[in-house]
């Protein structure tokens, strides 16, 4: 009857869940007449976040910005190359270039920082791991449970103790406990150590005890000896995951992710050669906006002198004096004094940009100035030094070379993968069993209430042991999955090595590209150099022939000679601009760039108990012997110096220091690299 009730129950409360459910909604009546404004408020507006977080001091710190109108009298900021440089490299967290202003904007995330290797390294997503998340997997891990409960049910037999004759309910109480610590090593295997116990309170009949402990504490150890196993494959691939295996990838090793914050590294690195390139350019535009001015307001004042000359004879009614030449110098003299606002206007622009590349604020009352002249001296530059130079620091090649590490590594975990599992498995325990979970046991084993009494003192005992080895083998027919796996990690090899192939070939036509850019812009530079003082004398002498009265001497003429003399100051500094720039685009694909600069990158210090675990290893290898035969198991795929190019020139040598810097280079060749010489001023003889 009991039962038949719960039914009904039960029933009822379904038929009125459903009556709820097809109740439908009564009509709200309100008071006078409105809009549904409200709803629309809420659903149409746009909400903003709310973040606070202080605006930096350069943006609250700083002044009206310098226009062409407002010329305030600021101080002027010498600023030399280095401490541009230096001033960029210290104020820029996230990293500034040309290329990337836009995306500073639009998508900060992607933005080259200060944070993107420590970001890196601190990886844990499975695919994207850095060195700790791949280090954990050999953490020792430690799990516990306790559960407990209580069954009662009626079994198929007639209890002796219900005179009913009703069917027997079996009554019991259980509760489980387990423990385990488990660790997996460097080769593969793993240990772990359990700790169980179980509880059973039963009712049911010829029992020994009706309230039972039964204890566990057990060893086990498994060991891949084929697929899965050894030191090398797991520092690759990381250790074989149940339900994972190869396939999904052998990149989840300390190695592989270390080689990746490697590439991180370079990433960076790259990041801020470009930006110090994007400096040096800036530098050195602003330096020309400044000469541009100071040509233009030099052609401005010898016009405003010339029309005051020319005003003046007019006046007295002199020669020289007509008023279409009052008119024609009025007219060059507004058209010199708009040369020079816009030159000023350009000169406030390039201050404004380099500004910004520097990390400095709109206006702090200081207006800059480069004091540093660009290099007039021939730059000549040796091809075979500077192309084993580009071969051996560029960025792009290192970082294409950690790819090709990665990937020969992960090939060799692959081949790992094409065989069969074949795992030692072993486990060895202690049993114990008693009425109680502790306490004190007495008698012999003919005495089962006291020699049974606790089940941890039976444990320690030790009399109750149990242990089991063996060997666990599979393997999947064909290894379709471990083959493509394998073919696929191959053929990115190749490409990857086709790939630097190329990326060589680009390099040395760079490399050329450079050299001759600095060519043209020397040799240009000297031109216009010549251009320069040719225009000096033509401005003089046209002016002596105008003054003096001689026939054919007009103002045109001098007006002309003027501006074109305005003309070849800013072409010759155009040119030595353009000469300075491409020695640094030089340096930059040499990959010298931040060593000519002073700059030098290196990682984070370690923690204090690397660095203690660091010299107690060196103590202990400062004791050691010398052992030449001896090879390194795995071998070791990665060095503190450059890999050297002798491939390129037989006949050169390389020096490397225990820094990474070279020591001697023997190129032989009949100039210094980069040796500079001061330029002849010459006049070409007339044919």
């Amino acid at each position: 009857m009991r039962w038949r009730r719960s039914i009904r129950w039960i029933n009822a409360l379904l038929i009125s869940s459903a009556l709820v459910g097809c109740r439908t909604a009564k009509p709200v009546s309100y008071l006078g007449d409105a809009h549904l404004q409200d709803y629309k408020n809420k659903t149409l507006a746009i909400e903003y976040p709310n973040v606070d977080q202080p605006t930096s001091e350069q943006v609250v710190e700083s002044q009206r910005p310098h226009t062409v109108r407002d010329r305030h009298n600021d101080e002027v900021w010498e600023m030399t190359l280095m401490q541009a440089v230096h001033l960029a490299v210290q104020n820029n967290k996230l990293i500034r270039t040309r290329a990337s202003n836009a995306t500073l904007l639009q998508n900060p995330a992607i933005n080259p920082s200060v944070y993107d290797t420590a970001i890196r390294e601190s990886g844990f997503l499975y695919g994207n791991r850095g060195v700790e998340a791949a280090l954990a997997d050999y953490d020792a891990t430690f799990t516990s449970a306790i559960t407990g409960g209580n069954n009662l049910n009626v079994t198929n037999s007639v209890s002796p103790f219900n005179s009913s004759g009703a069917g027997f309910v079996l009554n019991q109480g259980t509760t489980q406990f387990t423990s385990a610590l488990a660790k997996t090593f460097a080769t593969g295997g793993s240990v772990s150590l359990n700790n169980n116990w179980n509880y059973l309170g039963s009712n049911q009949p010829n029992l020994l005890f009706p309230n039972a402990y039964t204890s566990l504490a057990q060893v086990q150890f498994t060991q891949p000896l084929w697929a899965y196993g050894g030191v090398e494959y797991n520092r690759i691939a990381g250790p074989a995951r149940a339900g994972l295996g190869g396939v999904t990838g052998v990149s989840q090793g300390v190695a592989i992710s270390r080689i990746n914050t490697d590439i991180s590294i370079a990433d960076f690195e790259n990041s801020v050669v470009t930006m110090v390139k994007d400096v040096e350019d800036l530098y050195w535009e602003l330096y020309l906006a400044y000469r541009q001015f100071a040509a233009d307001n030099a052609n401005r004042e010898s016009a405003l002198r010339t029309w005051r000359e020319v005003k003046a004879k007019m006046d007295v009614g002199a020669t020289g004096g007509k008023a279409s030449d009052e008119a024609q110098a009025r007219e060059f003299y507004f058209q010199s004094r708009a040369n020079v606002e816009t030159a000023w206007g350009r000169i406030l622009g390039a201050e404004n940009d380099f500004r910004k590349q520097l990390g400095l604020p709109v206006n702090d009352g200081r207006i800059i100035r480069p004091a540093d002249n660009p290099l007039e001296g021939e730059y000549i530059a040796q091809w075979e030094s500077i192309l084993i130079d580009g071969l051996t620091r560029r960025l792009e090649l290192r970082k294409q070379k950690w790819q090709i590490k990665s990937l020969q590594l992960q090939v060799k975990a692959a081949e790992n993968v094409v065989n069969p599992q074949l795992n030692l498995v072993s486990s060895y325990q202690l049993n114990g069993f008693g009425h109680n979970l502790l306490g004190p046991t007495t008698g012999g084993s003919n005495d089962p209430s006291g020699f049974y009494n606790s089940s941890y003192g039976a444990l320690v005992r030790g009399d109750q042991t149990g242990w089991n080895v063996g060997m666990q083998f599979a393997m999947p027919l064909g290894f379709r999955a471990a083959r493509a796996q394998l073919h696929n990690l191959e053929l990115q090899l190749v490409k990857a090595r086709a790939a630097l192939s190329a990326q060589e070939l680009d390099i040395s036509h760079e490399l050329a590209d450079s050299i001759q850019k600095i060519d043209l812009a020397y040799m240009t530079s000297r031109t216009y150099l010549d251009q320069k003082i040719a225009s000096e004398r033509r401005v003089q002498a046209v002016q002596a022939e105008y003054d003096a009265g001689v026939s054919g001497a007009t103002l045109d003429l001098v007006l002309r000679a003027q501006a074109s003399n305005a003309t070849a100051e800013i072409a010759y500094y155009t040119s030595l601009i353009n000469y300075n720039k491409a020695l640094t685009e030089l340096h930059q694909r040499r990959g010298t760039l931040l060593e000519n600069d002073g700059i030098n990158l290196a990682e984070g210090e370690w923690n204090a108990a690397a660095q203690q675990d660091a010299v107690r290893r060196a103590w202990a290898r400062s004791f050691a012997f010398p052992a030449k035969h001896l090879t390194t198991a795995p071998e070791e795929h990665a060095s503190p110096v450059p890999y050297p190019k002798t491939d390129i020139y037989p006949g050169v040598n390389h020096d490397w220091g225990s820094d990474g810097n070279e020591i001697m280079d023997s190129v032989p060749s009949p100039t210094p690299s980069g040796d500079v010489t001061t330029p002849d001023r010459y006049d070409p003889q007339p044919n």
